[in-house]
């Protein structure tokens, strides 16, 4: 099939039609007020990481001189990133009239953001106060002349442009970096029953005056800049130097990257605008983009809940799974049945206890897992540590190529190397992606296994933010499987073949099709025929071009895919029989699930992969079945539930207008009734 912008949509436009359902969470006045701002955070950062990755990823196809039109879905590199700054800059601009309603709404509930030009004597003294003892101690300014370069600003920072009128009517320029380390609001003293907040960022344009006591202007102001710069890693090749240190050489590295975004508040003047973008080298091919008085939007993720209950979500509290007890034994528990985690509806605390267990049980002989993303304080990395200090064998491969997370990876892998754990760094040109973890454990004079495979990262600060299965078991079919991807780590010259799992890179596209010839198949003899498929995201064409494949076959495809998404559902003689929606909600959904119908004897699957081309191609991935008949229903249930949301599903389509879907049915909340699900189970 051509791949043309009729047969696929672009992956980078699909991206930002997924932060604008993100946006529309912001927009959503159903939503809490104070998590309507961090969902702003959230569009921005997840703004932020886009232009580091992927537009970087655009820019340096169009400067290789490169068309790029198959791999950009018919665009040329060129078009593509103009297109993708039209759509920013009107993104930005819906941003900042969302959060100048929001701010409207805070004020009638007692919430003002003042700026430096509203601050009153009472609190004059207070702002002094708290600039004098934690602002100026951490605040970096860098004062500019025409014989100095620009020092290299920092990736992704915020910093205030200063231009001061000398007495001599010279201009005076000058940087002041707003401090990462410092919260970005300054909850003033209450008044009145009010709460007041300053940004960090008017309380420096108060302080202007003592930043810069030692020249003699007539006036200064100061506007906020931001530069993006290229996201990906560039490693050098000197071959004396260890992996970490390679990586850890390019994170660095990354800080000084090629910019590729802009932005600044649109209402600086021209002279200083074109003063900084002369000494920072702005190229026009760059993505220069007007803003707001502020930047760095994402730090509205960890907008204070001042103590307002009323203006955050009703906090949940993580159920227990039925049947695994976190007071008794989990191997003699898991050893009669599998166990199904949801978490953040089911607690994080059975991963672990599971890992506690291992680490004190005489009777565990080895425990091996893979890390992808840790927690900043991991409990599961000091359970690791825990039991390799009690003499067991344990082996983890960790990711060091966890985008944005390479630093922290760096950080835990060193510490556990040096507490005597055995550390793998994956397979040269493939991340690994999987998340397992198997133990060896000695019964009656032999090993038997016991371990959890899951569709998200061992991460107890996301396990509260994600949805993520993770299926605990003592299938010692499954396990073994799972014990030669661990083995593959180590000798991965030699490919092995599973019986049960599916796995990337070798197997995942085959077997996956099997899958789907078996239902294309099928609904030729005249048995039913489904496919339900629920994953982050899907841009792989071979995928995509099967899926048409089974449509046209007419084999009945529902898919629920929160991110991009290229597939172009219901066209004629194409994807008819497709229909797609996404979940943006309280809760990141992060889970995926293949459902196949197998003639009403369903196979079903958890996976920690994606249909996107890395995660089949250039990733080792685990995509596990489900044995367990309840389980399997579990899930089934499960995907119904977010099938039939009608409050926060978006039906997409070509059209990519991200509508609603609404329907005279009883109204589904899929998330909250996801958690009513387990918990009418528990009452049972």
């Amino acid at each position: 099939m051509t791949k043309d912008k009729n047969s696929y949509i672009n992956r980078e436009i699909s991206w930002l039609q997924f932060n604008a359902r993100v946006l529309q969470e912001a927009e959503d006045e159903a939503v809490p007020l104070i998590e309507r701002l961090r969902f702003l955070g959230i569009f921005s950062n997840n703004l932020d990481e886009f232009f580091k990755v992927r537009y970087a990823t655009v820019k340096r196809i169009e400067e290789a001189g490169k068309a790029g039109r198959s791999e950009l879905g018919g665009y040329a590199a060129s078009e593509l990133l103009e297109i993708i700054t039209q759509i920013v800059i009107k993104q930005q601009s819906e941003s900042l009239d969302i959060l100048s309603k929001i701010h409207l709404k805070l004020e009638a509930k007692n919430i003002y953001f003042i700026n430096e030009d509203q601050i009153d004597e009472s609190q004059h003294t207070f702002i002094k106060n708290y600039f004098i003892q934690y602002v100026s101690p951490a605040l970096v300014t860098i004062v500019l002349s025409d014989q100095v370069d620009l020092p290299t600003l920092k990736d992704s920072a915020a910093y205030l442009a200063c231009r001061m009128r000398l007495s001599d009517h010279k201009n005076q320029y000058a940087l002041i970096e707003i401090p990462r380390t410092m919260d970005r609001f300054v909850v003033l003293p209450k008044k009145d029953n009010n709460n007041n907040i300053i940004m960090l960022d008017d309380l420096l344009r108060y302080c202007l005056h003592d930043i810069f006591s030692i020249f003699e202007f007539q006036e200064i102001s100061a506007h906020m800049i931001k530069i993006t710069r290229d996201g990906e890693l560039d490693f050098d090749s000197d071959l004396s130097k260890s992996f970490i240190e390679k990586i850890s050489d390019s994170v660095k590295h990354r800080q000084i990257g090629e910019p590729i975004r802009f932005v600044y508040d649109k209402t600086i003047d021209e002279e200083t605008l074109h003063y900084f973008m002369t000494k920072m080298s702005i190229e026009s091919n760059d993505s220069v983009i007007p803003g707001g008085r502020y930047h760095n939007r994402r730090d509205y993720m960890d907008f204070p809940s001042l103590g307002r209950a009323d203006l955050l979500y009703e906090k949940i509290s993580p159920l227990p799974v039925i049947g695994l007890s976190l007071e008794r034994s989990i191997f003699s528990t898991i050893a009669q049945k599998d166990f199904l985690l949801y978490t953040p509806f089911h607690t994080f605390s059975y991963i672990v206890k599971f890992l506690r267990e291992a680490a004190l049980d005489p009777q565990v002989k080895t425990i091996k897992i893979t890390i992808y993303r840790l927690a900043q304080i991991s409990h599961v990395a000091s359970s690791l540590i825990n039991a390799a200090k009690n003499g067991k064998k344990v082996t983890v491969s960790i990711e060091l190529q966890a985008r944005f997370d390479e630093q922290a990876n760096i950080d835990y892998a060193e510490q556990m190397e040096s507490d005597g754990v055995n550390l793998l760094f994956g397979v040269k040109g493939l991340k690994v992606h999987s998340k397992m973890c198997i133990i060896e454990r000695e019964e009656d004079s032999r090993l038997i296994r016991y371990g959890f495979i899951s569709t998200g990262n061992f991460n107890e600060s996301t396990a509260k933010l994600y949805t993520d299965f993770t299926l605990f078991t003592a299938d010692q079919h499954i396990l073994k499987d799972i014990h030669k991807v661990f083995s593959f780590f180590e000798t991965n010259y030699k490919i092995f073949r599973y019986k049960h799992i599916i796995t990337s890179p070798h197997y995942t596209i085959s077997r996956l099709f099997r899958l789907i010839d078996a239902e294309i198949e099928n609904v030729k003899q005249g048995k039913p025929a489904y496919i339900k498929i629920k994953l982050n995201s899907i841009s792989s064409y071979m995928m995509v071009d099967k899926l048409y494949e089974a449509s046209r076959a007419g084999v009945k495809i529902q898919m629920i895919i929160r991110g991009i998404c290229c597939i172009v559902p219901g066209v004629p003689g194409m994807s008819e029989n497709i229909e797609i929606i996404s979940i943006i909600d309280k809760f990141l959904e992060h889970t995926r699930l293949l459902v196949f119908c197998n003639d009403n004897d369903p196979k079903v699957y958890i996976s920690s992969a994606d249909w996107m081309t890395r995660n089949i191609e250039n990733r080792v991935e685990v995509t596990c079945p489900i044995y367990d008949e309840d389980i399997k229903q579990e899930l089934m249930d499960i995907f119904e539930i977010c099938w039939n949301d009608n409050v926060k599903a978006r039906i997409l389509d070509e059209t990519q207008s991200n509508a609603y879907k609404r329907n005279d049915l009883p109204r589904v909340h899929s998330q909250f009734d996801t958690y009513d699900y387990f918990l009418k189970k528990l009452q049972n």
